[in-house]
């Protein structure tokens, strides 16, 4: 009775928001422009903000000519300056986190600062949202009722000064108020654990006997303790070990691989599945209709959006353009600008508008991580959908990918190659391929002219990968666990070299 009435009371507060998200839904434009001008004011004392004459800028179009477009390369000394104990460079309150990237293969980590501002406007009310549109779109959840089971990194201090730096989602996890780790499991202290097999054990035991309603993690990730959780507890499915779970909030990687294994893992139509778009520098998009995987874009979390059109990205005809000028189902680089003090900064993600009344998007991939030597523009999320359309019609389950150009040499036509680790492989992987490269054409109409009576490109090549590959290749690396990803697509063969080695 106790746990009904907490239910009721917390998903009354959280459901308070939904008007203020409404604001920015009817208002974007406005919201946004305020929200810029807002954060110039905020910095116009620090270094960076002199540098730019912070006081002139009066309008988007001020600040788009007075400030240049920004790589993490290009910010770093500012960002390093900052990590030694400076104040006031490039954002006014002091800074004392850091989030290390976990970019699968860079041999350097990123640093991205997060400030107060950020962990408290940006991240945790991000995560207060993403309850608050669930819980408006099931009025009978009782989620409130159990735990939420959470997956995130590890931590460590930086050796020279007082700054912290680690995965962003154990930052998050290290600055929680006390009541949010008491709706979570497993405790900080599992939770921030770094040696990831033994952690892994240890959330097992520390959560196999809660009652956990909810999930939130990388799904490939997830996966890994999920299985782990299956084999520990000799239990079918995770209905057996946790009845009253009832979503499971995913990001960081697309879904669609994963999904038909969840679905076995969950053999429940009642049980959702809600999408959110984070990363170190910032919470993005929530996913705000049941059965929808496009992500409402929100626009009141103290990060500002520009867009660089993909057709144009990293040409002499480059164009950045606002929100206001976006079009639907194009590809874009998302730009932003933060209340961590990242000044018109390229994120690397792509997305695409599949709704602009109000904005919502899609994630479509990396600006780095597509394929585009032969002009046919593959991106991650087609890859993606045409590998579970096709793992589907061969019921088989994917375990992880990755693929790359074969470059034309002499009269040879280029070709994509491929490796794939299976759960269950196909019995006939030629057919497979097959079926693969022509749902990629289905997907792609710049891939299927490439591919039209195989006169620039040839049939993508495929090769089974041993069990395991991808995550020795990851543990090789001392990348294992928490955010750290497979580059699905690359236009140089550099890990796919790595990975067809290791086979």
């Amino acid at each position: 009775m106790a746990l009904t009435l907490i239910n009721s009371i917390v998903t009354w507060v959280l459901k308070k928001r939904i008007h203020q998200m409404e604001l920015f839904m009817k208002f974007p434009i406005d919201v946004q422009n305020e929200l810029l001008l807002s954060l110039i004011n905020q910095a116009h004392n620090t270094e960076f903000g002199k540098n730019h004459n912070f006081t002139s800028i009066k309008n988007y179009e001020d600040y788009a000519k007075q400030v240049p477009l920004s790589t993490y390369e290009e910010f770093e000394p500012l960002i390093e300056r900052a990590r030694k104990g400076e104040q006031n460079v490039f954002w006014p309150t002091p800074i004392k986190w850091f989030a290390k990237s976990s970019g699968t293969t860079n041999a350097k980590s990123k640093f991205i600062p997060v400030s107060p501002e950020a962990l408290e406007n940006c991240h945790f009310k991000a995560g207060k949202d993403m309850l608050c549109l669930y819980l408006n779109n099931n009025e009978d959840s009782q989620l409130f009722t159990g735990k939420s089971l959470r997956l995130g990194g590890s931590k460590q201090l930086y050796e020279d000064n007082n700054t912290i730096f680690g995965d962003l989602s154990a930052i998050i996890i290290d600055n929680l108020p006390f009541w949010a780790e008491l709706s979570s499991t497993p405790s900080n202290k599992v939770s921030l654990m770094s040696e990831w097999n033994e952690k892994m054990f240890a959330i097992v035991e520390e959560t196999r006997n809660v009652n956990v309603t909810s999930f939130a993690g990388v799904p490939s990730w997830m996966l890994v303790l999920f299985n782990k959780v299956l084999e520990q507890t000799g239990k079918e499915n995770l209905l057996d070990v946790w009845p009253n779970a009832e979503v499971y909030f995913h990001g960081g990687v697309s879904f669609e691989p994963y999904r038909e294994q969840y679905k076995k893992l969950f053999p429940s139509d009642s049980f959702r599945y809600y999408e959110i778009y984070n990363a170190s520098e910032g919470f993005f998009g929530i996913q705000d209709r049941n059965d929808f995987n496009d992500l409402l874009l929100m626009l009141d979390y103290g990060i500002f959006y520009e867009f660089i059109p993909m057709e144009t990205f990293g040409t002499s005809n480059q164009k950045i353009i606002s929100l206001a000028e976006v079009e639907l189902n194009k590809n874009y680089a998302m730009v932003i600008t933060t209340n961590s003090g990242l000044w018109r900064y390229l994120i690397g993600d792509t997305v695409r508008f599949t709704s602009l009344l109000p904005y919502r998007i899609k994630v479509s991939g990396r600006t780095k991580h597509h394929i585009n030597v032969f002009g046919e523009e593959l991106m991650v999320e087609n890859t993606d959908k045409a590998l579970a359309l096709t793992a589907d019609s061969f019921d088989v389950e994917i375990v992880e990918y990755t693929a790359a150009p074969i470059f034309m040499e002499g009269k040879e036509n280029g070709a994509h190659e491929w490796i794939i680790e299976f759960k269950n492989p196909p019995k006939d992987l030629e057919k497979f391929a097959e079926a693969l490269d022509l749902n990629i054409q289905k997907l792609n109409s710049d891939y299927e002219a490439k591919r039209y009576n195989s006169l620039t490109l040839n049939r993508l090549k495929l090769h089974l990968a041993r069990p395991n590959l991808f995550y020795g290749w990851l543990r090789d690396k001392d990348k294992l666990g928490g955010q750290n990803k497979i580059p699905r697509l690359s236009n140089d063969r550099h890990y796919l070299e790595e990975l067809l080695k290791l086979n």
